[in-house]
């Protein structure tokens, strides 16, 4: 690119500001932005060449931010820099349209080298993270009836099937509780079902939940009822 590059980091840790002076000899134009909501606001306005995010942000996750940023800025590139090594958390990076995922553990070179991969149109995954994720997202691809749950989604059908409230859900997940609802009954219209016992039937069948997961009954009243009260 003949002109110097527009980045935008979003991460709600000290690792914004580490990776902020670490490329600003190279990249010198770095903002920073500690949630989702403020990076979809800028990205909109600015237009910028790419994205450097977190998985698990504050107000809106890596991944839903990605989704969104896509419709607002379709040009802008997103390389995950998080210290998620999980495949599933890989895969579910790359559906949500990133173009490079790099552990924070990593050498600066190597996510100088991604920067440039992502910017000059090309993908950029941490090698030792490969075969695992490949394997991942066959996995995936090859389970029946999965609708398309986002990894969000898994996470939160598989605490709805071991019977946790809304309460407990958003503590885990560090949502608000009425976020913690909005997934379950968005998990509900996806997948056609209408009750708690039907999505712990599907949790089940589907592998999201094992047969010796589920620590309490569940608890369909007290998810349903107002979020002030779970």
């Amino acid at each position: 690119m003949n002109r110097r590059p527009h980045l935008l980091i979003a991460d709600d840790t000290l690792t914004a500001q580490c990776l902020q002076r670490v490329l600003d000899c190279e990249f010198p134009c770095v903002e920073i932005f500690a949630d989702g909501q403020g990076l979809l606001d800028a990205v909109a306005t600015s237009k910028p060449d790419l994205v450097l995010l977190d998985v698990k942000m504050s107000a809106l996750d890596g991944f839903e931010a990605m989704r969104q940023l896509r419709k607002a800025s379709p040009a802008t590139k997103a390389i995950v820099v998080t210290m998620h090594d999980e495949p599933e958390y890989v895969a579910e990076a790359l559906r949500a349209g990133a173009s490079g995922y790099v552990l924070k553990w990593c050498a600066v070179p190597e996510l100088v080298t991604a920067i440039h991969a992502v910017l000059n149109g090309h993908s950029y995954m941490t090698p030792s993270l490969g075969q695992r994720v490949v394997s991942t997202v066959t996995n995936l691809k090859s389970r029946p009836n999965s609708k398309g749950l986002t990894l969000r989604q898994r996470e939160v059908l598989r605490l709805v099937a071991q019977g946790q409230t809304a309460k407990q859900i958003a503590t885990a997940l560090g949502l608000s509780a009425k976020t913690a609802v909005f997934h379950k009954m968005a998990i509900m219209d996806k997948l056609g079902l209408r009750t708690t016992a039907d999505l712990t039937r599907y949790a089940l069948e589907h592998g999201i939940l094992s047969s010796t997961d589920r620590t309490a009954p569940p608890a369909s009243v007290q998810f349903a009822s107002s979020t002030t009260s779970a």
